[in-house]
């Protein structure tokens, strides 16, 4: 008896713990969520008008983009205010980033802007030069003028970063949801195993031990 209580109450505790746990989850699976979309709202991002996949790939193809994945998804005119749409947002700023450069990405483009005389051997592969000797000269402060293409992509990459981070949040409150739910669930079923299974099996055993009376000789 002693140790079925111990396994009934155990079995209780242990549940109760994993439906807090499930519901602390829950609560902040559902906070985090909100929050995402919140500051979305706050940035009020909207679609442009070519940021559906047959008007993206027209552009690319007039801007001379060759091997690009364009996007499939679309937020035409849409208001971005969910992780999914700002990932699909995202994928459209690197397609217009492109068609900026040229089809260069940051890593294939010089530091500073070349001097129109400067030799192809100083150029970098996706324009501009990393040799100061070759580059442009601001005429007030006689400073090399840094690529102007090449700070698109700093800029893009830092937007793009944030908005896949927002994605990357919401999937998690997602996949946080999920899982608050399964501990609510798995410890619902402990405490419902140990108030009603214990018993019955302790019931079982003292029914097998307790001895049938003899009827012989009545």
């Amino acid at each position: 008896m002693h140790r079925d209580r111990v396994f009934r109450w155990g079995g209780v505790v242990s549940g109760a713990v994993l439906i807090v746990f499930g519901i602390v989850v829950i609560v902040l699976a559902v906070n985090g969520h909100h929050t995402v979309t919140t500051e979305l709202k706050q940035q009020k991002i909207t679609g442009t008008p070519d940021m559906t996949p047959t008007a993206i790939k027209a552009e690319g193809a007039q801007a001379g983009l060759k091997d690009v994945n364009y996007p499939t998804c679309s937020v035409a005119g849409q208001v971005i205010d969910t992780g999914s749409e700002a990932r699909c947002f995202a994928q459209y700023m690197n397609i217009h980033a492109l068609e900026a450069t040229g089809g260069a990405v940051y890593s294939e483009m010089g530091r500073y802007a070349a001097k129109p005389d400067a030799p192809k051997s100083q150029l970098a592969s996706g324009g501009g030069t990393d040799n100061a000797q070759y580059a442009e000269t601001d005429p007030k402060t006689g400073q090399p003028v840094s690529n102007g293409a090449r700070d698109i992509w700093v800029t893009e990459t830092a937007l793009a970063t944030a908005l896949n981070m927002s994605y990357m949040a919401t999937q998690l409150s997602l996949f946080s949801l999920v899982v608050g739910i399964a501990l609510l669930l798995s410890g619902a079923g402990f405490v419902i195993l140990a108030l009603v299974g214990v018993p019955r099996t302790s019931a079982k055993k003292q029914t097998a031990a307790t001895p049938v009376p003899s009827t012989e000789g009545a």
